[in-house]
């Protein structure tokens, strides 16, 4: 099992690595909007290949043109270096 950061180990890291996501308790957050369903589709294919390469998935939800996504390592009860990685790793999607 990964180890548990803390909040404040969680905060620096989102401003360090410049990540565009949001904490929200024990979880990232983050709000993706793309030209229509087609788009979002498109984009959550594209985070499902890393997610599935990276052997760690987001709970995805999709809102019409609209992608959120939440990062949390559940067998842990928060969040980890790997939720970082996944959260940095989708950023270069763009």
């Amino acid at each position: 099992m990964k180890e548990l950061l803390s909040d404040e180990m969680v905060d620096a890291s989102l401003v360090e690595r410049a990540l565009a996501w949001e904490r929200d308790g024990r979880e990232l957050v983050k709000r993706v909007r793309r030209d229509r369903f087609a788009g979002a589709l498109a984009y959550v294919n594209q985070v499902g290949a890393l997610a599935e390469s990276a052997d760690h998935h987001p709970d995805i939800e999709i809102r019409w043109d609209t992608v959120i996504l939440r990062l949390s390592t559940h067998s842990a009860g928060g969040l980890t270096g790997m939720d970082l990685d996944l959260a940095e790793a989708i950023d270069r999607l763009g």
